[in-house]
């Protein structure tokens, strides 16, 4: 192992790498914790921690804007846009009747399909259209580059 973390106090049920920042890793934990804690991969430093008030299921970065959608469970089965790296909290998208389990993005970074356990799947525009110079750069560098490869 590279790293080993074990900061959260109940499952890990997402993950997401930021777009704009190689070694940056956004994870989400379960019910008895409903933290969302961004990781530097590089140093395996806890950089910060965020308490949601509910179970985190999904952890989608909005791949024009400094910004995590996380979707959750039990309490309020909502979508809860974030502001990174501030962690203000921009919106929240509410109507699912269970828990939202997982987000998948458009190619082009705007529409996000959320599912949940009420057996539906929703669009949304939540991340809006991105403006051509707002874009967010290509990272230049692999997150692991430093580390030797196993094959």
């Amino acid at each position: 192992w590279l790293h080993r973390f074990e900061e959260h106090r109940a499952v890990v049920k997402a993950l997401a790498w930021c777009p704009f920042q190689v070694n940056l890793l956004a994870s989400g934990g379960g019910g008895g914790d409903h933290c969302i804690k961004f990781w530097n991969a590089h140093t395996g430093a806890c950089l910060n921690s965020v308490d949601t008030g509910s179970q985190v299921c999904a952890l989608l970065w909005n791949k024009n804007e400094h910004e995590l959608l996380s979707s959750h469970g039990f309490t309020h089965n909502q979508l809860s846009l974030w502001k990174y790296p501030s962690m203000v909290k921009m919106a929240e998208l509410k109507g699912h009747t269970s828990r939202v389990l997982f987000m998948a993005q458009s190619p082009d970074g705007c529409t996000m399909a959320p599912t949940a356990g009420d057996e539906t799947l929703r669009f949304s525009n939540v991340f809006g259209t991105p403006q051509a110079s707002k874009l967010a750069p290509k990272a230049d560098t692999k997150p692991f580059a430093h580390t030797n490869r196993i094959r």
